[in-house]
């Protein structure tokens, strides 16, 4: 029975330090908004957040959108154009951000190109039917040096260490030594 007994206690101490090790994995990372726009969206005022401002093209980030009164019983939808987005795209439904609970939003959304985007909003609550658009967010050049020369740069280590290898191997030449045992 104390060999029982003291399994219970070793599994229960284990899961007991598991739980307290993952949480604060569990715990998220706030969504830090540095600059807002202001859309009226027919009879629904609505707050657009950028955690990050000036926008640079290739640079991830969060997009919060908050209609006065909350999300709670308005739905909507999402239209962005702009020089990295294909012609035609469908408007996609506005979601629960998945770091700020209590807005609709985007995370880690990276746009390609440079230029000026357009995000059309649409939204349906108990105020009825209301679309807005916040015209002219513009997206700079994206920071740092030009991608290809990025590149270039990034694969000098892989380069010298292929060198490296082919050097040693041929020096060594394993193939051609006798095996000695």
């Amino acid at each position: 029975m104390t060999v029982l007994r003291r399994l219970a206690v070793a599994v229960l101490a284990a899961v007991t330090l598991s739980l307290i090790a993952i949480a604060p994995a569990a715990a998220y990372a706030p969504v830090d908004v540095v600059h807002t726009e202001r859309v009226q969206a027919g009879p629904y005022s609505l707050t657009v957040g950028f955690s990050t401002w000036p926008l640079r093209a290739m640079k991830s980030l969060d997009f919060t959108f908050m209609p006065d009164g909350g999300i709670a019983d308005k739905s909507g939808t999402l239209r962005v154009t702009g020089p990295a987005i294909k012609p035609g795209r469908r408007a996609a439904p506005l979601v629960r951000h998945p770091r700020k609970r209590d807005s609709w939003g985007l995370d880690v959304k990276a746009f390609d190109d440079p230029g000026s985007y357009r995000f059309a909003f649409s939204i349906d609550g108990p105020l009825g039917h209301g679309e807005g658009t916040l015209d002219g967010v513009e997206v700079l050049d994206q920071p740092g040096p030009p991608l290809p020369l990025s590149w270039t740069i990034g694969t000098l280590p892989l380069l010298g260490l292929i060198v490296f290898l082919a050097v040693a191997w041929r020096r060594t030449r394993p193939g051609c030594q006798t095996l000695i045992v």
